[in-house]
């Protein structure tokens, strides 16, 4: 779950007021968070005392970072990831948005180090260029490639397809990792609301453009594809009475927690029913989602201040590093123990349960229909 927060410069006692009540309930967020985390591990047990062992055992394991049935925990960084799970005898393409900072650069620079040819779709180009820079210091014989993008405009989209696809590369892995709170109600090119605009209908209309070349791939080569969309735990705040598709386009009220979190439970709804699609046309692509963990990012250097500062040092023994919190995309991107597995939700490099709407396949079919027929009807203008 990646946590954003905003603190504002003040001139009056009423601002400096609401500042503080905004980041309290940013702090009652974050152990609300943990609370369900630990409530979903003990909610098949029957006994409060088997309750109370459980919930002790599973929060302690989560602290030490003990490892779960696929060997790895939730202190087990990307590096640590790749170094045990990928073997590849040639040269794999990965394109990963967001990779400018945070856990998408991260994911970009470990992914490098093992050889594979990383494109950066960037919004900011400077950003991407510096990230670039970094990884051929550490690694020169990294093949790193730049393509401008705003994934809040299906034309700038559409561009950066196009580009892609006239380079003649394979593609064996889309990280779609890019993500957006946007605090005040803001609209994208297509006037949509830039949350749910970037975070899950930019990521829609990528994946859709690219779907084909993927299989291709994978065809031409017998390496199954793999699509990870990186969600959040905050899918499970979506409330099923606000998650309907028009609302989420224009909201008349906006709420920027419930804007991202329907956007993250999109993503998850988006990635099971890709993947029902996959399996129906025999398609050697998995589609996955996951949630990296409760990671302090980049997005929050914006909005510092003492209370924000504050509720991060109390929390810190819960919070994961950037290597960290890039280690799951990793892991359901190249690992062997995720072979053949598709539509699942990874946490701590290991499967977890989702939210029940994040389960409703009939939500998930509905929700690709209505995407796929707004989408055509924007590109036909």
């Amino acid at each position: 779950m990646t946590i954003y927060i905003m603190v504002h410069r003040v001139a009056d006692h009423s601002c400096i007021i609401s500042a503080i009540l905004l980041n309290l309930q940013i702090c009652i967020r974050i152990l609300c968070s943990l609370c369900m985390y630990v409530a979903g591990i003990i909610s098949k047990t029957m006994s409060l005392g088997v309750q109370v062992c459980e919930m002790v055992k599973e929060t302690v394991k989560y602290l030490a970072g003990v490892a779960g049935l696929s060997g790895y925990g939730s202190s087990t960084t990307a590096e640590q990831v790749v170094a045990q799970e990928f073997r590849s005898c040639s040269r794999l393409t990965a394109i990963i948005t967001g990779a400018t900072s945070g856990i998408g650069a991260e994911t970009a620079r470990v992914l490098a180090m093992t050889g594979v040819r990383i494109v950066i779709p960037a919004r900011d180009l400077k950003k991407g260029y510096q990230v670039k820079e970094r990884i051929l210091k550490e690694n020169p014989e990294a093949e790193i490639i730049l393509l401008e993008i705003d994934l809040g405009s299906f034309s700038s989209i559409q561009r950066f397809c196009s580009q892609f696809l006239s380079l003649n590369l394979p593609l064996n892995i889309l990280i779609n990792n890019a993500g957006k709170f946007a605090n005040k109600m803001e609209l994208s090119e297509e006037k949509v609301e830039m949350t749910f605009a970037t975070n899950y209908l930019g990521h829609f209309l990528l994946t859709e453009l690219l779907l084909e070349k993927m299989a291709e791939t994978a065809a031409e080569t017998g390496m199954q594809g793999r699509i990870v969309n990186v969600s959040s735990v905050i899918h499970s705040w979506a409330k099923g009475h606000h998650f309907k598709f028009n609302q989420m386009l224009q909201p008349s009220n906006y709420n920027s927690t419930r804007a991202y979190a329907q956007s993250k439970l999109a993503n998850i709804l988006h990635a099971k029913e890709l993947a029902r699609q996959m399996k129906l046309r025999k398609v050697n692509v998995t589609v996955n989602a996951v949630h990296p963990g409760i990671v302090k990012t980049g997005i929050i250097r914006d909005h510092k201040g003492f209370i924000t500062d504050t509720l991060f040092f109390v929390a810190s023994r819960f919070l994961k590093s950037i290597p960290q919190g890039a280690s799951t995309t990793c892991y359901v991107a190249t690992s062997p123990q995720v072979e053949g597995v598709s539509g699942r939700y990874y946490a701590d490099c290991n499967e977890m349960q989702c939210s029940l709407p994040a389960n409703d396949d009939a939500q998930a079919l509905d929700l690709w229909r209505q995407t796929h027929a707004f989408i055509r009807q924007r590109l036909r203008r």
